[in-house]
């Protein structure tokens, strides 16, 4: 069984056990989390929310709070001798999945 859920403006497909990597969300480590379900499918079955399933929802358990690879920003315009460069990392929240309640 598998599950479509809506997470900081992105929609993940998600199984029981699975680790997803989602938007920082302000939760401690080891503390539970709730998803709202758009769709739920599996054995030949499918169920599609409007936009979602009534009484459905995802458990998950927050594992840690991550940041993602480090990427470069350069700034650069030609014959001006102005050159920039920044880097970013992305914080997420590292989710395991551990219900799919439909």
């Amino acid at each position: 069984m598998y599950a479509i859920i809506a997470a900081g403006g992105r929609q993940y497909r998600v199984s029981q056990g699975d680790i997803i990597y989602i938007d920082k969300v302000n939760q401690e480590a080891d503390s539970s989390i709730s998803f709202d379900v758009l769709m739920i499918g599996g054995e030949g079955d499918i169920q599609v929310g409007n936009p979602v399933i009534s009484g459905a929802k995802v458990e998950g358990k927050v594992v840690a709070q991550v940041k993602g690879e480090k990427i470069k920003v350069y700034k650069y315009k030609s014959k001006k001798n102005y050159n920039k460069l920044n880097g970013h990392r992305q914080p997420y929240t590292k989710v395991e999945i551990t219900a799919i309640n439909a």
